[in-house]
C-alpha cells in the first residue's frame, strides 16, 4: 500500500506531427503488440485519406468524430438488497475520451473494407457525419441510461 493518499497523474506528451494529446491517446489505443510506429503510420495515412475525401483539416474532422462518439451517460450495476439495478451515471471527461477512442477503433477493426487505413478512415468519416456503428453504440448507451433513469436515486 502506498503511503501517499494519491498518485500524481503523469502528463503524456503530444504526438510528433500534431503535438496533440488526444492523437497520442488514439495512437496508443490503435497500437498492437507494442508496434507504435505501425500504429502511427496507420493513423497519419488515415488522416491523409480523410483530408483528400472531406477537403477539410483532418485534425478537426478527427476531433469532431471523437466528440460525436463521446457518451454523456452510462449505466453501472449497483447491488441493493437482493437485486441488482442498472443505475445511470454521468461519465467523466477522461472516460468519455477513452470510450470514444475504444469504440472507434473496435468498430473500425470489425469493418469489411481492405486495409486498416480504409477501415479507420471510413469509421471516422461516418462518426464525423453522425452515423456508423460507433455513433450507434453511443445512442444505445444513452437509451439504456434513459430506460433506467427510475433507478437514478440509487446513485452514490
Amino acid at each position: 500500500m502506498p503511503r501517499r493518499k494519491y498518485r500524481a497523474i503523469q502528463q503524456s506528451k503530444g504526438d510528433a506531427v500534431y503535438n496533440d494529446l488526444l492523437v497520442t491517446k488514439f495512437i496508443n489505443g490503435l497500437m498492437r503488440d507494442g508496434k507504435k510506429s505501425t500504429a502511427q503510420h496507420i493513423f497519419y495515412k488515415t488522416l491523409d485519406v480523410l483530408e483528400k475525401r472531406e477537403k477539410d483539416n483532418p485534425l478537426i474532422i478527427f476531433k469532431k468524430a471523437i466528440d460525436n462518439v463521446k457518451p454523456m451517460l452510462e449505466v453501472k450495476s449497483r447491488r441493493v438488497g437482493g437485486s441488482t439495478y442498472q443505475v445511470p451515471i454521468e461519465v467523466s471527461n477522461k472516460r468519455k475520451n477513452a470510450l470514444a477512442i475504444r469504440w472507434l477503433i473496435t468498430f473500425a477493426r470489425k469493418r469489411h473494407e481492405k486495409g486498416m487505413v480504409n477501415k479507420l478512415a471510413n469509421e471516422l468519416s461516418d462518426a464525423f457525419h453522425n452515423r456508423g456503428a460507433s455513433v450507434k453504440k453511443r445512442e444505445e448507451t444513452h437509451r439504456m441510461a434513459e430506460a433506467n433513469k427510475t433507478f437514478a436515486h440509487y446513485r452514490w
